[in-house]
């Protein structure tokens, strides 16, 4: 499948994501760049062969040789790279990101940015609860989401640009949402359960539950090992919606709990027979949708 005509790729910020993507991009032929300001993490990409140069510097001959970037940076500081660099960039350069919040990213980027480049935002949900460029892995992208984020300022062609990125890196669905309705909907699905399974992980100080668990909890709390600095990046730039999707749990939660406590086995009954049912839908065979 075609992505783009020329092949160099420059991914800014080499970890877990930014490594995944680099090590898929290489395997299938593109020219893969990258920059982060750890060496360590430069030097593994190397040795490794998941990139063919790095650098721990905005190096101005590896931005300006880049026919597309990647944006694999924390959400507070990616604006201002782009801000900082855009200087370097190629005429007709297209740009993606990782991000995992939107409206206070994308908007920004596309004001600053020069009338001759694009910038065109995609949210890869997959992950793994290690981080690092040593746990890159382009298998996690394998079945998984992808989510598409454009505005009125983005053109037709840049939106395919960017959902066919997705396809190539071997997503199972390709999804198209507006900023404003991506931020409403990751509050959901994936900020508010990682605040359940901290939650999970602090309310109790046993220290021997390893010993007692079963595969529920173990599932429950797979991404309870957490990158703090990150999360709580993302929690706290997207605080209005995830506080939202907060009360709307600990209302259902609490209705939960005084059915036990009033002995309502009906209604409990109708509230796990509820969630069955929409469980059930993720196990539908997946397919790309547009």
């Amino acid at each position: 499948m075609e992505w783009i005509n020329r092949h160099n790729v420059l991914i800014v910020g080499l970890g877990l994501m930014g490594g995944s993507y680099a090590a898929a991009l290489k395997s299938i032929g593109y020219t893969v760049y990258a920059i982060d300001r750890d060496k360590a993490s430069i030097d593994f990409a190397l040795e490794n062969e998941i990139i063919d140069k790095g650098s721990v510097t905005n190096d101005e001959a590896l931005i300006s040789e880049a026919d597309c970037i990647i944006l694999a940076l924390y959400p507070a500081i990616v604006v201002d790279w782009v801000k900082d660099n855009q200087r370097f960039f190629k005429p007709g350069i297209r740009i993606t990101d990782v991000t995992g919040i939107k409206s206070c990213v994308v908007y920004d980027i596309q004001d600053l940015l020069r009338e001759d480049c694009e910038f065109i935002a995609a949210h890869p949900m997959a992950g793994r609860e290690l981080s690092g460029v040593q746990h890159s892995d382009p298998s996690i992208f394998k079945d998984a989401n992808y989510i598409v984020v454009p505005t009125d300022k983005n053109t037709t062609d840049a939106a395919e640009w960017c959902a066919n990125l997705g396809r190539i890196l071997g997503f199972g669905r390709v999804s198209f949402l507006s900023p404003e309705e991506h931020d409403r909907m990751i509050a959901y699905v994936s900020q508010l359960t990682h605040c359940i399974a901290v939650a999970l992980m602090t309310c109790s100080d046993n220290e021997h539950i390893k010993d007692y668990t079963g595969d529920s909890f173990r599932d429950l709390t797979r991404i309870a090992r957490i990158n703090e600095n990150m999360w709580a990046e993302l929690f706290h730039m997207n605080k209005d919606a995830l506080l939202e999707e907060m009360n709307l749990f600990i209302g259902e939660l609490t209705d939960i709990k005084d059915m036990i406590e009033n002995d309502d086995d009906e209604g409990l009954k109708a509230k796990m027979r509820l969630s069955t049912e929409r469980r059930s839908k993720f196990d539908k065979k997946r397919r790309y949708e547009k």
